[in-house]
C-alpha cells in the first residue's frame, strides 16, 4: 500500500508499508504520522518555496527522523541530518536514495523502499522561458536532456514533476517529455502555484493522450491518494 497526501506547492507526504517520506516541505499542514513509522524529510534545495526549517521541529514529535537534505542547504550535519550533493547513490536507513542535478539549484531524488521507485524532481524540469534568450532557453533545454538520459525508459512507480503555469506555452514540456521518456506509472503534478486548471490543460490536451491516464487530479491541498 502507498498513501500519497498532496500538502502544497511541491510538498508531498508519501506512506509506504515500512516508512513516511516527507519532500519539499515549506507550508501547509502535514498529516498525522503513526509513531511506530520512521519519518525521512527530503528538502530538493534552498529556495524557500522548497525548504523551511520547521521540518526540524518534527523531531520534538518522533526521534525517529532522518533528514535528507541537497547540499546547497547550509545545516551542520548530524547522524540524522545528512547533506547530499548531485549524482549521488547512498543507502539511507530503509531508503535506496540516487541525486540528479538540478536545472535550477540542488537536487532530484530518486528513492527505492518497499520495491516501490519515487521520484521528486525537485526543480529539475525544462524551464524555459518565453521572452528570454534563445541560448539561454537552449542551454536549459540541454540541461534537462542531460538529465534525463539517465532516467531514459527507467522504471518509476510515482512521479512528482513540475507544471508550472509561469512558463506560458511552455508549461507542460518538461512534464510530458518525462512520461514519454520513462516508464512511469503514476505522475503527481507539482509546481503549480495554487493553478489547478493547468493539470487539465495538460492532462486532456492532444499530446497526453497517451499518458493521460497517468496524471493524478488534484484540485485542493490536504488531497489523498491511495495505492495498492
Amino acid at each position: 500500500m502507498i498513501q500519497v497526501t498532496y500538502i502544497s506547492h511541491s510538498g508531498f507526504l508519501v506512506e509506504t508499508d515500512s516508512a513516511y517520506l516527507l519532500f519539499d516541505y515549506y507550508q501547509g499542514v502535514i498529516p498525522d504520522m503513526k509513531e511506530e513509522k520512521p519519518r525521512y524529510v527530503f528538502a530538493s534545495h534552498s529556495h524557500d518555496d522548497h525548504f523551511n526549517k520547521k521540518i526540524f521541529e518534527l523531531e520534538k514529535m518522533n526521534k525517529d527522523v532522518t533528514y535528507i537534505l541537497s547540499s546547497d542547504i547550509e545545516i551542520k550535519t548530524s547522524e540524522n541530518r545528512i547533506s547530499i550533493p548531485e549524482n549521488v547513490k547512498k543507502q539511507i536507513g530503509l531508503l535506496q536514495v540516487e541525486t540528479f542535478r538540478s536545472t535550477d539549484e540542488g537536487v532530484a531524488f530518486l528513492v527505492t523502499i518497499d520495491q516501490k521507485v519515487i521520484f521528486h524532481a525537485g526543480d529539475l524540469h525544462w524551464w524555459h522561458w518565453i521572452g528570454e534568450p534563445e541560448e539561454d532557453n537552449e542551454a536549459m533545454k540541454q540541461m534537462y536532456l542531460t538529465e534525463m538520459k539517465k532516467l531514459e525508459r527507467r522504471h518509476i512507480d510515482l512521479a512528482f514533476l513540475v507544471l508550472d503555469p509561469r512558463q506560458e506555452a511552455a508549461f507542460d514540456w518538461g512534464f510530458d517529455y518525462f512520461l514519454k521518456h520513462t516508464d512511469t506509472d503514476i505522475a503527481f503534478p507539482m509546481h503549480f502555484w495554487k493553478d489547478y486548471s493547468v493539470i487539465d490543460a495538460y492532462k486532456y490536451s492532444e499530446k497526453a493522450k497517451e499518458v493521460r491516464e497517468k496524471v493524478m487530479d488534484i484540485c485542493r491541498e490536504g488531497q489523498s491518494f491511495t495505492f495498492s
